[in-house]
């Protein structure tokens, strides 16, 4: 089966490229620059994609972020939120509709590729945060990819019911590169380790008794 795979360059994204091939998957990776603060995950992706041998295209919409506003990612005037993954203050970092615009250039470039399916790597952890991470949501959407075209292709979403520590695990069965993923909404050289996605990350990597090799600001 031909999947395109929305690539952020984290850590779930990561795996599920992985999980993907080792499912006999025949994958094409897309990441999507939407105005979001710094391009460091989309080098991660790009650089993880060599490591696998996989194809990876960049869809450049970076002019959207002028429309994407009160969002901590694309919004200069929203301050970055530190401290633990909690519902209050992860809300900043909500990009409006973003997953239906990213899932949207997925399922367009599947089309084109007479690809059978998109897959993206919402899962268990984020459904009360992210409204479009929600099973509803991937519902609607695996409709809406099934109506868009003659060719219909699937959405595919295996981590829907996972927690981020199931995540890990599976990266770490598959020997996925961990250290060439990128969480943290800071950009820079390294994590800077206090962004909610940082302290996520930490607590993933604990939870399911895996090495964390992240490279995190020491001062942190």
């Amino acid at each position: 089966m031909k999947a395109v795979l929305l690539h952020s360059g984290g850590l779930d994204s990561s795996v599920l490229l992985y999980h993907l091939r080792d499912q006999g998957h025949d994958v094409a990776a897309l990441s999507v620059r939407y105005g979001q603060r710094h391009h460091r995950e989309i080098d991660a992706a790009a650089a993880i994609c060599v490591r696998a041998g996989v194809e990876h295209r960049v869809a450049d919409l970076a002019g959207l972020r002028e429309l994407l506003v009160g969002s901590a990612l694309t919004d200069d005037a929203v301050a970055m939120p530190t401290g633990g993954y909690g519902i209050d203050n992860m809300k900043q970092t909500v990009v409006p509709n973003r997953n239906m615009v990213l899932l949207s250039v997925a399922g367009a470039w599947a089309v084109s590729l007479k690809a059978d399916a998109v897959a993206y790597a919402a899962h268990g952890g984020d459904h009360e945060i992210y409204p479009d991470c929600r099973p509803a949501f991937a519902d609607a959407m695996a409709t809406a990819l099934s109506l868009c075209d003659w060719h219909a292709p699937q959405l595919l979403r295996p981590f829907v019911d996972m927690t981020k520590a199931d995540i890990v695990r599976r990266g770490d069965e598959l020997n996925v590169p961990f250290e060439l993923t990128w969480s943290c909404y800071q950009g820079g050289d390294q994590h800077c380790g206090d962004c909610p996605t940082c302290r996520e990350r930490k607590k993933a990597f604990a939870e399911a008794d895996v090495d964390d090799p992240t490279i995190y600001d020491p001062t942190v």
